[in-house]
């Protein structure tokens, strides 16, 4: 009943909010596991985040509760590996799921949604100060990004499958069925930036899986830009 409570709660917020970032959308990144029972509310609300135009939404499975009965089917060490780098930047000791890391700065615990949402609007109201563009022609894209001041920042090339709905056999959530939304298949780094310059940088980006770019200062810190292709 709680958790029902709170799901309509997050979803009137959505109705009532509209967020304003002053360029581009707000990155949010939900660490999750099909082997995680407290998991599900939080890949819900990912469903609602993957409709808004002012977020990019991007779920990355992690593998470290592969072990208690149920193998993700998305699961990679990549993903836990970009978890463990939050942690560190955070001075964290632990990591856990289900977490959602905001604009590359904050990091709620994931099926809080209106400390969710308070993170999304903070992040929204301070901004991102690089304007991301992507332009698509064929199996390629080209990246172009304003200058800001100089810095260290690294450009990465998300992959990611819109929805897909898996049957949980074993584990903490055996007989149930979930939908997942915006599912990252990789996460590469493309290039490196020192921000002084517009940036303009061509990548491939084969298949139909969609695509996100996000510019990020170095060492998992804040995210300074992002851009979803649509």
């Amino acid at each position: 009943m709680r958790y029902l409570i709170a799901v309509l709660s997050f979803l009137g917020f959505l109705q009532a909010t509209t967020l304003m970032a002053q360029n581009g959308p707000v990155v949010v990144e939900l660490f999750t596991s099909q082997g995680c029972s407290s998991c599900p509310p939080a890949d819900a609300m990912l469903h609602d985040l993957a409709k808004r135009d002012d977020v990019i939404a991007l779920a990355l499975h992690v593998d470290y509760w592969d072990y208690i009965g149920w193998k993700d089917v998305f699961g990679r060490p990549e993903n836990t590996r970009r978890q463990h780098g939050y942690a560190q930047a955070a001075r964290a000791t632990t990591v856990y799921t289900p977490q959602m890391v905001i604009g590359g700065v904050d990091h709620v615990v994931g099926s809080r949604p209106m400390q969710v949402m308070d993170a999304v609007q903070a992040q929204a109201r301070r901004g991102n100060p690089v304007n991301v563009t992507l332009t698509r022609s064929g199996d390629a894209i080209q990246i172009n990004a304003t200058a800001i001041s100089r810095g260290d920042y690294i450009v990465q090339l998300v992959r990611f499958t819109p929805e897909e709905t898996v049957a949980i056999r074993r584990g903490e959530n055996a007989g149930r069925t979930f939908s997942y939304a915006n599912i990252v298949k990789s996460w590469d780094v493309i290039g490196r930036w020192d921000g002084l310059t517009a940036l303009t940088l061509n990548a491939a980006a084969v298949g139909s899986d969609g695509v996100v770019v996000i510019v990020q200062q170095n060492g998992h810190g804040p995210i300074a830009g992002a851009a979803k292709l649509r």
